[in-house]
């Protein structure tokens, strides 16, 4: 595989702040919307110890199949492989046809602007303060875009979304079946 994700995530932003700085920085503004995933793993949830999934994702009309491995020599990078599908409900039915687990369903806002080649997802999650996450092509790419708005690069975190629910948080998400705005179980 040779497609990396590179990210980092800044914990509890002022939202409005950010998104007012970044339009006048010149941002794209490409709006909130809300996310519906379904995270899957094999039949004996293996997978979830060894820190990869399939999460199905549906954006408004638009779903996206993503398969992502979380690898311990990349300090700010998942493997991450991804592709459009027609149908969510036929999707998750495959995949318990074929023995997957459609084993946690959840939610999040997410409100994303780009700006000189980086993305910035401001996500609202259940119960947790809103975070932005940022993606780009390299550590140097997201570092000038966080000293450009002003986030503190020293405060950066480089774990994954679960990682920083669980563990930030203290919501034990990996063994929730359900984490979404109105059902937490």
């Amino acid at each position: 595989m040779n497609n990396i994700e590179i990210e980092c995530r800044f914990l509890e932003i002022d939202k409005e702040a950010l998104v007012k700085k970044l339009i006048k920085l010149g941002a794209k503004d490409e709006g909130e919307v809300m996310l519906e995933e379904t995270i899957i793993y094999d039949s004996e949830c293996k997978w979830r110890d060894e820190q990869r999934f399939v999460r199905l994702r549906k954006k408004g009309e638009h779903v996206k199949l993503t398969y992502k491995e979380r690898n311990a020599d990349l300090k700010f990078g998942t493997h991450e492989l991804e592709l459009g599908v027609s149908d969510y409900n036929l999707a998750q039915i495959l995949f318990e046809k074929i023995g997957l687990v459609a084993y946690r369903h959840q939610q999040k806002k997410r409100h994303t602007l780009k700006l000189n080649g980086v993305t910035f997802d401001i996500d609202t999650w259940p119960k947790i303060p809103t975070y932005v996450e940022l993606e780009g092509e390299s550590e140097e790419a997201l570092k000038n875009a966080a000293e450009l708005v002003g986030l503190d690069w020293s405060k950066a975190n480089f774990k994954d979304a679960k990682w920083v629910i669980e563990n930030v948080y203290k919501i034990p998400v990996g063994t929730l079946r359900w984490f979404t705005f109105d059902r937490l179980e």
